[in-house]
């Protein structure tokens, strides 16, 4: 039976997003959270393997106690088992230290539950937008990777291939590789499914494993939080917000409206200024 591991981030909602001026960091606080929405695509397209294939269905995440409620959300779509990675020692991470420890939680997610066919990753994060941390733990885990998927193909659980669509700037790749590998979704890839009653029930009874640096013997110190994240946030600023002057124009008929739009043009001689005339 194949085994798919789901990484997931509970992110604040996007439309409540601050900035803190003093420190440029996010403003978490009285933010509601969703889990990230290209995270959950990623989960759909597992589930829909498992539906097809069988398989056994993983979801991982690293943050505070609260992401509990995201892994809740995920075991009530259908996913099997739930692991939070939770530590102040964690707290911090940029897109390197993240992938290291991901990439520690997939590992161990091995040794729990048995060897990791595919892993999915939504393509970026709603409060990152990097697209760094699946690439990340592929190169950490050694797995093939397939970024900006919007279809998987098949997936042939004899031959352990995956065929799937990469979305390019210039076209569409069809790709096939070997598993194990690494997958991140785009959210063109499929449609999240609802929780049923019984999915809800289950989450509503289910713990989650929780996992702290303890859980992590061979776990290098200096990989990990502030002191493993080289990245630095320097400045943020929030765009001002410029007035635009509007003007209605109106008329009984379409040509009387384009009549009047073109004699107000050729008072403020915008023809000319904009090269359309010499």
């Amino acid at each position: 039976m194949l085994h798919i591991v789901v990484c997931i981030k509970q992110v604040p909602d996007s439309r409540e997003i601050r900035i803190d001026p003093k420190n440029n960091t996010l403003i978490r606080q009285g933010v509601p959270s969703i889990v990230n929405f290209y995270d959950m695509h990623g989960l759909e397209e597992a589930l829909r393997i498992k539906d097809e294939h069988g398989a056994r269905v993983t979801v991982v995440t690293m943050g505070p106690p609260p992401a509990e409620k995201g892994l809740k959300e995920c075991i009530s779509l259908g996913a099997d088992e739930a692991v939070l990675v939770t530590d102040r020692g964690f707290a911090g991470a940029d897109t390197l230290a993240t992938s290291y420890v991901i990439a520690k939680t997939i590992s161990k997610v091995e040794e729990t539950w048995g060897p990791v066919d595919i892993v999915f990753c939504g393509k970026q994060t709603l409060d990152g937008d990097t697209g760094q941390v699946g690439p990340g733990v592929a190169c950490r885990l050694d797995l093939e990777q397939l970024t900006y998927v919007n279809k998987v193909v098949g997936v042939d659980a004899s031959k352990r291939k995956v065929r799937v669509h990469r979305l390019l700037e210039d076209g569409v790749e069809v790709v096939e590789t070997s598993m194990p590998v690494l997958v991140t979704a785009l959210k063109e890839l499929n449609k999240v499914r609802r929780a049923t009653l019984p999915g809800m029930i289950r989450a509503a009874r289910y713990k989650p494993v929780v996992w702290t640096t303890a859980d992590f013997p061979d776990l290098e110190r200096a990989k990990i939080g502030l002191k493993g994240s080289p990245t630095i946030v320097a400045k943020t600023w929030v765009p001002e917000v410029k007035a635009v002057k509007t003007q209605m124009i109106t008329s009984d008929t379409a040509e009387g409206a384009a009549a009047s739009l073109a004699d107000q043009l050729w008072e403020k001689d915008l023809p000319a200024r904009l090269g359309w005339i010499s």
